[in-house]
């Protein structure tokens, strides 16, 4: 069902990611929503590859350039120049569902005093039905957008829904944040009274990281995002420690658990999950450990300066 007086703007930030993005302005051409209520931003944040040529094949879609380096600078961007009263997030390697546009209005506007709408974002992986153990931790471990809304109050921007005025009253996304800026957007929105809501109808596919190499390059950026905006740098150092080793700790429980689950695989498929559970568990205690002594280290000079 369309929404006749509901022009949407819909915003991609990419960098470098032409083949991903390709799939992505297909299935945004093949929305149930009316072309002529929608608009496709695709920002550009500084591609070496040629962008606004493939952006300019599609009918539906404009480009923009944005030089300032960051995913938020590039939304931000998008925010500026977006006709529509409604903003709509996704990603250049996100591949949105036909309805989606469709779903996600719906939502939004049915659900009142909405701040914004986080929808459901499906993994898939290189091989359909085989996820590597890395592909099967990413899905099951990442991006949960209904947890997200409900004990976090924040949607990943992969897929949200908002109004242009929510940004008038709360301010734009925070560009000095290369991760967790949609986070930290979130939870002003929240704080500022507005109701939050989970859309499963309004789907959007995800590639999974399909190695630890890959994983690990993604949680350096998640997990230096989630310490800039925990505020943790300004606690003592020996509090800090206590609760970086504490929350890093891997659960005992949950690898036997995973070993017991012969579903999840065979004995080797297993151990390899469990394997790259604590790989990313000491990823996280080895970046924000750095980050905080190098914020305290700066600070000092700072003060005997």
């Amino acid at each position: 069902m369309n929404h006749p007086n509901s022009y949407i703007s819909i915003i991609v930030p990419v960098y470098n990611d032409v083949a991903y993005l390709k799939k992505c302005l297909d299935a945004l051409s093949k929305q149930t929503y009316s072309k002529e209520l929608f608009e496709v931003i695709v920002v550009d944040n500084g591609s070496a590859q040629d962008i606004k040529t493939v952006v300019l094949k599609y009918e539906q879609a404009k480009y923009a350039l944005e030089n300032t380096r960051g995913s938020y600078a590039a939304r931000n961007k998008g925010i500026e120049i977006a006709k529509g009263d409604i903003l709509g997030f996704t990603d250049a390697d996100c591949i949105p569902d036909a309805c989606w546009i469709e779903q996600g209005i719906s939502k939004l506007q049915s659900t009142l005093n909405c701040g914004l709408v986080a929808g459901n974002i499906e993994f898939y992986f290189k091989v359909p039905n085989q996820p590597t153990p890395a592909e099967l931790y990413d899905s099951t471990r990442f991006l949960q957008q209904k947890l997200f809304i409900e004990q976090m109050h924040f949607g990943a921007t992969a897929n949200v829904f908002t109004y242009k005025a929510v940004f008038k009253q709360v301010g734009l996304f925070n560009d000095q944040l290369k991760s967790g800026g949609d986070q930290e957007w979130g939870n002003r929105v929240f704080r500022n009274g507005y109701k939050l809501a989970y859309a499963e109808q309004a789907q959007v596919l995800h590639p999974a990281r399909s190695t630890l190499r890959e994983l690990r390059k993604k949680m350096r950026r998640v997990f230096q995002g989630e310490f800039n905006i925990s505020g943790r740098a300004a606690i003592p150092a020996a509090t800090f420690v206590y609760e970086a080793l504490l929350s890093s700790k891997p659960s005992l429980k949950y690898i036997w658990e995973v070993l017991r689950d012969k579903s999840i695989g065979s004995l080797k498929y297993r151990a390899n999950y469990v394997w790259i559970y604590i790989v990313v568990k000491y990823e996280r205690l080895l970046i924000q450990t750095k980050l905080y002594f190098r914020i305290k280290l700066t600070n000092n000079i700072h003060k005997a300066v």
